[in-house]
């Protein structure tokens, strides 16, 4: 999964799925579709490539999205079964979950359930993650600062639906609702999906080192 800005501040991107078998070139999966990143762009996060490198880091409510190489987790639903055609692990998310971006709390960037939540602790009511909002009804996990986290580098990263064609995230990579379901059909845990997000020079500078589709596939579109 690619995705594309054209500065270290955008908000807005273009995103493109590409798959390849052991030792085959990169072929691209469907067209490139527009996505929305943080309200105050990226900065590098913590993930499989990308928090050696130089520059700003993503921290926690710095509107950032991290960029980098990230590992593609659970998706968390509010729904009985993913789309149609899907296969990839998920969570259909109740009343009892919660994703902490508390940066005292030992379950730091976590997905944790309480025991009770007809009597939630204080801390749950702002780190649910059951709101009956449209914008959450899939939630696709983006591994960044997760093997472990680190207090205040950044948490609850993930692929969802879009509020406006101009409304920027916290932090999150979103879209359409209907580019978001091909996503989820499409991803498959046995091809080990990955999220590689970067400005249009940091892939030019990286992407043959870091194995990626070729910066042509993607910048001259």
């Amino acid at each position: 999964i690619v995705g594309i800005s054209p500065d270290w501040n955008s908000i807005h991107g273009k995103l493109r799925l590409f798959e390849r078998g052991n030792g085959d070139d990169w072929s691209p999966s469907g067209p490139a579709v527009a996505v929305l990143f943080g309200k105050t762009g990226l900065a590098w996060g913590s993930g499989i490539a990308g928090q050696d490198q130089p520059g700003l880091r993503k921290e926690e409510r710095d509107g950032r999205a991290p960029a980098g190489i990230f590992r593609i987790g659970r998706i968390y639903t509010y729904d009985a079964q993913l789309p149609p055609g899907s296969d990839y692990p998920f969570h259909q998310v109740t009343s009892a979950d919660a994703w902490v971006d508390d940066v005292a709390s030992p379950n730091y960037n976590r997905f944790v359930s309480i025991d009770d939540p007809g009597h939630p602790p204080p801390w749950f009511e702002k780190e649910k993650m059951r709101h009956n909002d449209f914008a959450y009804r899939w939630l696709v996990e983006i591994r960044h600062n997760s093997d472990p986290p680190v207090p205040g580098n950044g948490s609850a990263i993930f692929f969802h639906i879009r509020r406006g064609v101009n409304r920027p995230t916290a932090g999150c990579t979103t879209m359409a609702e209907s580019d978001l379901v091909r996503l989820i059909k499409w991803l498959r845990a046995p091809r080990h999906p990955c999220y590689v997000l970067l400005p249009e020079d940091e892939y030019r500078k990286n992407w043959q080192t870091w194995s990626l589709p070729p910066a042509d596939k993607i910048l001259n579109e």
